[in-house]
Order: C-alpha cells, then sequence, then structure tokens
C-alpha cells in the first residue's frame, strides 16, 4: 500500500463517517441513546465506540499509551460526537502527515489495552480504523432503520469513489 493509496482511505473513513453523521443527526435525543440490543446499547453508544477507538489508534501513532477506553456515554447527541470526531480526524491527519511516506511499511511498537507489547506496520494499523468503521457504520445503518430513520445513502467504497471522480 501507498502513502497516497493511505490517504485517500482516509479520506473515504471520514467521507462515510460524514454520511453517517449526516443520518444520525435527525435522530431525536431519545432515539440517539435507545437501547437497541445491538452490539453497542444504542447509535451513540455504537458512534462513541468507534470514534474512541480512533483515539485509541491516533494516539498509538503519537506513540503515547492509551489508559483505556473513553466512556460511551460522553456525549449528549450528534453534534457532539461531530464535534470530538473533527477534532479527532485533524489529529489523524497531523499524525500521518508527521510519519510520512516513509512510514507506511514501517512497524511501529506499542501496548495493546491489556498491556501486551505489540508492533504493526502503520499501514495496517490505518487500514483496521477503517475497517473497524465500517463495519459498525453498517450496525449504525441497522439501527436507523430499526428506529424508522432515514439511513446514509450508500457508503461503499466504490460509492465513495464514484462520489470523488464526480466532484473532482
Amino acid at each position: 500500500m501507498t502513502y497516497n493509496d493511505l490517504l485517500l482511505l482516509i479520506d473515504y473513513h471520514y467521507w462515510a463517517r460524514d454520511q453517517v453523521l449526516g443520518a444520525v443527526a435527525a435522530l431525536t435525543t431519545e432515539q440517539f441513546v435507545q437501547p437497541m440490543g445491538s452490539s453497542f446499547s444504542s447509535v451513540r453508544d455504537t458512534l462513541a465506540h468507534v470514534c474512541g477507538g480512533e483515539q485509541i489508534w491516533v494516539s498509538r501513532l503519537k506513540g503515547e499509551t492509551p489508559q483505556g477506553m473513553p466512556k460511551l456515554d460522553r456525549f449528549a447527541d450528534a453534534e457532539a460526537v461531530r464535534r470530538e470526531w473533527a477534532d479527532l480526524e485533524a489529529e489523524m491527519r497531523t499524525q500521518l502527515a508527521r510519519l510520512g511516506p516513509e512510514a507506511v511499511e514501517r512497524a511501529l511498537t506499542y501496548k495493546d489495552m491489556r498491556g501486551n507489547d505489540q508492533s504493526d506496520p502503520m499501514w495496517q494499523m490505518v487500514q483496521h480504523v477503517v475497517n473497524h468503521a465500517t463495519y459498525h457504520r453498517g450496525q449504525i445503518t441497522t439501527l436507523l432503520r430499526q428506529l424508522g430513520a432515514t439511513p446514509p445513502q450508500s457508503m461503499d467504497l466504490i460509492a465513495y469513489y464514484r462520489w470523488r471522480a464526480r466532484t473532482a
């Protein structure tokens, strides 16, 4: 994977995030926090998990050791998620720029959440962030349908490539 491929994947990740957050913004506060019996209790908790997981990976890219997963109930509404995730996006992009093309294949060493030493190439770490979010965006789409809300349009990678070609 090249550095430009990695940046394109990150661009897709944030485009898809914005699609799902746009759909989630139409929920009432009650719907946003309503327990639904999914992997994570609610739309809010699922978004908080994805955002929190990304925070952990960005910390690792920075050479830091996160102390734990951020609390799932920290967001009052979709706008609070959007604000925090926009800041996180800026951090992710800063770290990718700091590490640069020469780090794509370089293994970065960190401690996992159990305290075990791990070492993975940067591209695999970033690819994991994107894949993890994709998995949970599918869950959120299902939760939106169960709530009677309108889910986002296709968030498939090919949909992003087509959107990008149309708007270039």
